[in-house]
């Protein structure tokens, strides 16, 4: 299958337009601040792009990046724009033709960009095989990929080596398709279907547990949407199973819990980020508006406290008391609560 999704982006696909589906075309409102940096991306590395989201997330001046599954190198290079020019981006990829593109426009970037010198650099691997990176545990900030993990073999150890190459308080944030169920081994063997980024699909249960397992222990849900096919062939073959395209983001944070927590703790967003002044969305069920004093649970504390994201925030509470599982978390209390007249108690 390596070799076959090898010459699917590599010799098959020559632009988006090659596609057969839309589960590797990202659908989704492009930020204004974003507009800018995209324009000054070369035409063709944008031809090139096969991505199912973005995958740009807040406050990454001066940060190192990694970008699995790099391509022809559109993240890259607008993560390149997002770092500054003393910040590092590596865009990783295992297509001959996609990494020929990418290093093309090295130098043309950089000057468009302002740089001295080109921030990025593109290395030949591939993703379920990051042990061999020359690069020490705990070197990244930040690690990226778009569209890209449903193509591997072994997706559990692509989230255990993210994790070990993450420094502490460190981030993995990308967007990929995922499924309803797990997709039977006749379905997964079909190359269209793997190289459309659908037969390759993790069950979206299989990966929460394979994020925790690999150290990310409490993984967040940025965005989603239904995935459509729009292709009445492949329709047929896929069946009754959904697709979806989604985001996550799993921070490498020591002392996360399983659920959410409450020890009655607070923060107060100050508006400083850059591009985002009025609020921050953490995730889907976190948007943190400036000034307002928000409740969190402890997890939520500490993916702000122990992050990049602490300069942006004041904190409020401690650790000293805890109240039981947090209000809002899908977690409740499996007991009955409600004791009032309750008869035939032990006492």
């Amino acid at each position: 299958m390596l070799k076959s999704v090898k010459d699917y982006y590599g010799k098959v696909l020559q632009s988006s337009e090659d596609l057969q589906t839309n589960a590797c075309c990202t659908d989704e409102a492009m930020p204004e601040f974003l507009k800018p940096i995209l324009s000054k991306v070369h035409d063709e590395v944008l031809m090139r792009y096969y991505g199912c989201g973005l995958v740009v997330p807040e406050q990454m001046q001066g940060l190192k990046v990694l970008d699995l599954g790099c391509g022809a190198g559109r993240d890259v290079y607008a993560l390149s724009a997002m770092v500054g020019e003393f910040g590092h981006v590596v865009g990783l990829d295992m297509t001959d033709e996609q990494l020929a593109v990418a290093r093309e426009y090295q130098d043309y970037h950089a000057d468009i960009f302002g740089y001295q010198t080109s921030n990025v650099e593109f290395i030949q691997g591939d993703i379920d095989q990051l042990n061999k990176l020359p690069f020490a545990d705990g070197y990244f900030d930040l690690i990226v990929s778009n569209c890209v993990i449903n193509l591997v073999q072994d997706k559990q150890n692509v989230l255990k080596q993210a994790h070990r190459l993450l420094k502490q308080g460190g981030e993995m944030y990308f967007s990929d398709v995922y499924c309803d169920r797990r997709i039977p081994q006749n379905l997964v063997d079909d190359e269209v279907l793997y190289g459309e980024c659908l037969s390759g699909a993790l069950y979206w249960r299989d990966f929460l547990e394979f994020s925790k397992q690999a150290g990310f222990t409490d993984p967040r849900l940025v965005k989603d949407r239904v995935l459509t096919i729009e292709n009445s062939k492949l329709e047929q073959k896929i069946g009754h199973m959904n697709f979806y395209s989604a985001t996550y983001r799993l921070f490498k944070i020591d002392g996360l819990e399983s659920a959410c927590e409450d020890y009655g703790q607070a923060v107060r967003y100050k508006g400083s980020i850059e591009h985002f002044p009025n609020f921050l969305m953490l995730d889907s069920h976190h948007k943190i508006e400036t000034g307002k004093m928000f409740s969190v649970c402890g997890n939520t504390y500490k993916m702000l406290f122990d992050t990049r994201f602490k300069e942006h925030f004041d904190f409020y509470g401690d650790w000293s008391t805890h109240y039981g599982i947090y209000p809002d978390c899908g977690t409740p209390i499996p007991f009955v609560n409600d004791r009032i007249g309750t008869e035939g108690a032990c006492c």
